[in-house]
């Protein structure tokens, strides 16, 4: 799987993994092929890593040391996409993230030129195979939004080869902010432009430094008439995306977002070297057919790869050199202007101005295309702001109208709220006077009781000494023993007596039981009457808060909408 849970282009769509044949056909290579795997084999590489971004996420602006060094050992193929944005200074891009979204919904002159090569885009990938599929879309809205971005270069090919390795390590907008740096910062659009010129100016800079490092070589591409343009197009234009394996793709844009274009240079001098031996032996169409066929294949195997990298690691290509070709190329250019047949320089100039005038009016087309859609459009929303704007007034009438009988109803609700608090106070008022009653005629029962109580006990007391002392009396009279029998059943008339103050005083209890049973059912009946009042208190509220509330809020909505409106 590649990153993104992309199926990497060694897997059917069962998901069973196939090879590339090894054997050597006529046939090229298919660009996309290869396979890179997500799994660590270098656990230290990794560690290193890890530490190296720990640091450089924490001050963004300052590159660390060591990541030049570790770009030369590989980026792990889980953090490709991490390391390419920040390697290209992407981690500020959000001006760009925003002009993506802004730029897929523009038409572009190049949609015809963008079509015709999203089938040619590595088809051996399984991303970007299907016609119409997740994959080609991205590559179509990503090379579109670009061509409308940048109009001077719109769309080459060879675009879109750079743009599909992006696509395979990050989203579309984060890969959209990587191809415009490598396009501005990395000075890639320059090849595009005036003609191809600075592609030129790379092409003899090539060639002198091929000619000091490989001069036999050199020579023997001067006696077959090999010219640079002939076989370094594609490695320039598409940052040797279009034919080599993935893996030595991906390797390849380690170093260049690492170390710029001079990659570029120690690149082609590698694949020159490596294969020294095979072109001196080739001729005119033996040499082009090793580099469109034989030479990608050599590096299908990641020893194969490596080795080559190594290779580029240590061919150096000296700036000063590169400079002193620079101006090399610019005075023989400027030699050749002078001897050149000045009626031919005008017709040149001519073509050249003619192109710029007929890109130019293309745009001119498109942007009144675009200023008449936006009339047309702007004429539709203020259209539709007056229609808004007669139904918020119309609601904010309806709005006013309502609010003015909420008003009233909280007027007519706060006088029933002031009615119910003044009937709820004199009724509390002549429950607790009636409390208070209640209680002194409770208190004065019991005091009653207390005494009549205590007065019955003293007479109990009293009859019982006296009974006490007349049997003592009787007894020591021989005359009233016998009459004792006989008055003996006057007692009843004592215990008669007693039942009558028993009974007063059950009597007075029960009385007492009833004032109690009188004095919690008022008690009660004042609870809730309490509660009621409570209630009807709450309502008033809650229902004088939603008015409020709901007025408030519908009269701001609409003057809101009205202020937007307008």
């Amino acid at each position: 799987m590649q990153a993104g849970g992309i199926p990497s282009p060694n897997e059917d769509e069962e998901g069973s993994v196939w090879k590339w044949s090894t054997s050597d056909d006529e046939s090229p290579m298919v660009s996309g092929s290869g396979h890179v795997s997500k799994e660590i084999t270098d656990a230290d590489l990794l560690g290193q890593w890890a530490e190296t971004l720990k640091k450089w996420h924490a001050h963004l602006s300052h590159r660390p040391k060591q990541v030049h060094m570790l770009c030369r050992k590989g980026v792990p193929e889980a953090l490709r996409g991490e390391v390419w944005q920040l390697l290209s200074g992407c981690h500020q891009s959000a001006e760009l993230v925003e002009a993506y979204r802004i730029l897929i919904t523009k038409d572009s002159p190049c949609t015809e030129a963008i079509s015709r090569d999203m089938n040619r885009t590595f088809p051996a990938h399984e991303y970007f195979r299907d016609e119409g599929g997740i994959g080609q879309d991205s590559l179509y809205k990503l090379s579109k939004a670009y061509s409308v971005y940048d109009a001077e270069v719109g769309y080459c090919q060879g675009l879109s080869f750079l743009i599909a390795a992006l696509l395979l390590h990050m989203p579309e907008e984060q890969a959209f902010s990587v191809l415009v740096k490598i396009m501005y910062d990395y000075h890639l659009r320059n090849f595009y432009k005036d003609g191809f010129q600075d592609l030129h100016l790379r092409f003899y800079q090539l060639e002198r430094i091929f000619q000091n490092q490989l001069p036999d070589l050199y020579g023997h591409f001067i006696d077959i008439q090999l010219e640079a343009h002939m076989y370094a197009s594609q490695w320039f234009l598409s940052m040797f995306t279009a034919k080599f394996p993935l893996y030595l793709v991906y390797r390849i844009l380690d170093l260049f977002l690492c170390d710029g274009l001079n990659t570029v240079f120690s690149v082609a001098l590698a694949l020159l070297k490596d294969s020294r031996r095979e072109l001196l032996a080739l001729d005119f169409e033996g040499v082009l057919k090793f580099f469109r066929v034989t030479l990608p294949k050599k590096y299908r195997s990641e020893p194969a790869a490596n080795s080559l990298l190594d290779i580029a690691n240590r061919t150096k290509v000296s700036v000063k050199k590169l400079q002193k070709y620079e101006q090399e190329y610019l005075a023989i250019q400027a030699a050749q202007v002078k001897q050149e047949d000045p009626l031919t320089m005008y017709e040149r100039d001519n073509k050249r101005l003619m192109e710029t005038n007929m890109r130019l009016e293309r745009e001119n087309d498109s942007l009144a295309q675009e200023l008449i859609t936006s009339k047309v459009t702007l004429r539709n929303d203020l259209d539709s702001a007056e229609e808004s704007m007669e139904s918020l007034c119309k609601k904010l009438e309806k709005m006013s109208r309502e609010f003015a009988d909420s008003e009233e109803m909280v007027k007519r609700l706060s006088t029933e709220n002031s009615q119910l608090k003044e009937k709820y106070r004199s009724e509390v008022c002549s429950v607790e006077e009636e409390l208070k009653r209640n209680k002194e005629i409770i208190a004065q029962y019991k005091d009653i009781c207390n005494s009549m109580s205590e007065r019955n006990e003293k007479n109990i007391s009293s009859y019982r000494e006296e009974l006490s002392k007349f049997k003592e009396v009787m007894t020591h009279c021989s005359q009233c023993t016998g009459s004792l029998n006989i008055t003996a059943p006057a007692r009843p008339s004592v215990d008669q007596s007693a039942a009558s103050k028993d009974k007063k005083i059950r009597e007075l209890e029960l009385e007492l039981a009833q004032t109690k049973l009188a004095l919690v059912q008022i008690e009660c009946r004042s609870q809730e009457m309490s509660h009621e009042l409570t209630n009807k208190h709450s309502e008033l509220q809650s229902i004088k808060n939603n008015w409020w509330n709901k007025g408030l809020t519908t009269l701001r909505e609409a003057v809101n909408k009205k202020g937007d409106a307008s």
